[in-house]
């Protein structure tokens, strides 16, 4: 395996965690969070800009980690549950109520895949096809959690 083949497999696996042999997609979800408060601490144009860059970026390594392993969308590629929970908390406020729901909610879209996630999952080829889905799982994710925060909030 090349160098570069090893940097895109070190990234899309999110570090290796798209190794762990169960929940692969759980645990890849979970190494989003610090990278959610950081963004939450910058500049609003600044956070935006970073997400389109990482959902461009992993669209790409999604591609040729899929050529790698041989396997469309493979359980070991995690970056893209990573991008989905950047779309979940998208002009989300942090707090530790907010990333437990959002986490859950996001993990129920993508598993669960509601149309039209499931469609995206099975059209799109590439790059786009392992990133795409989670994208749409993440702004479902997304709008659920405003809506249970607006319910809690009625509730108080």
């Amino acid at each position: 395996m090349s160098f570069k083949q090893k940097i895109i497999v070190l990234l899309a696996t999110g570090c290796y965690v798209g190794y762990i042999p169960f929940a692969p997609g759980t645990f890849g979800s979970l190494i989003a969070i610090p990278l959610v408060w950081l963004l939450s601490k910058i500049a609003l144009p600044l956070s935006v800009l970073a997400i389109l860059l990482f959902i461009a970026l992993s669209i790409r390594i999604g591609g040729e980690a899929e050529k790698i392993f041989n396997k469309k969308d493979s359980g070991c590629i995690v970056i893209d549950e990573v991008a989905g929970m950047l779309a979940t908390f998208f002009l989300m406020p942090w707090s530790t109520q907010n990333i437990l729901i959002g986490f859950v909610l996001f993990r129920v879209f993508d598993i669960a895949k509601p149309f039209p996630i499931r469609l995206i999952d099975k059209k799109l080829k590439g790059g786009p096809g392992v990133v795409l889905d989670d994208i749409m799982a993440g702004v479902y994710a997304n709008l659920a959690l405003r809506l249970v925060l607006l319910f809690l909030q009625g509730r108080t």
